[in-house]
């Protein structure tokens, strides 16, 4: 299948509209034809791969099923998530833990503040720090949506033998933990 074709038309050449999803073969066959010549690490390029694609499709398939009926958006629920475990936290370090900017999470959390599942509470001493905190509604969703979550999880990985879900489990928190290592240092 061409990558993309041209339309003529009254003297104007236009460029097809391209597919914009591919499958993990057609991927697979298009990085090998790109890179295939270049001295590389294809397993790692090709495990790495694979890790960011299938965190994407986990991440898709969790919004759709178990958050959007919650009226809940990925960086919401993680937010929620990590207040839910630790009770507290400042912002700077909910936005470390997510992945995301100060800015980005100053307006998930004014959006979860206005539906009433967050507290802001900003510091005595220096008033730039602003901690937030799960209301007890906030607490009541996430003990709610957390079984319907687990529910996707398990969906998610249930054609994956127990063996392998094992050993799938400890080889990405050797990826973790190395990306964490290396980035302290």
């Amino acid at each position: 299948m061409p990558a993309a074709t041209t339309i003529e038309m009254f003297g104007i050449v236009r460029l097809r509209a391209m597919p914009d999803q591919h499958t993990l073969a057609e991927t697979e066959r298009a990085v090998a034809d790109r890179v295939g010549g270049l001295p590389l690490d294809f397993a790692a390029m090709q495990a790495v791969s694979s890790l960011y694609r299938a965190a994407n499709a986990a991440r898709a398939h969790l919004t759709s099923t178990a958050l959007r009926p919650h009226d809940l958006t990925w960086t919401g629920f993680l937010v929620l998530w990590l207040l839910w475990i630790w009770d507290a936290m400042e912002t700077r370090r909910i936005a470390e833990n997510v992945g995301i900017s100060k800015a980005t999470l100053t307006g998930v959390a004014k959006t979860l503040a206005s539906r009433g599942l967050i507290d802001r509470a900003v510091g005595v001493k220096d008033r730039r720090l602003v901690t937030l905190r799960l209301t007890a509604e906030g607490r009541e969703l996430m003990s709610t949506l957390f079984s319907d979550f687990n529910a996707a999880e398990a969906a998610l990985v249930r054609d994956v033998p127990a063996g392998d879900l094992t050993v799938m489990t400890e080889a990405l928190r050797m990826i973790v933990t190395t990306a964490e290592t290396q980035n302290t240092a």
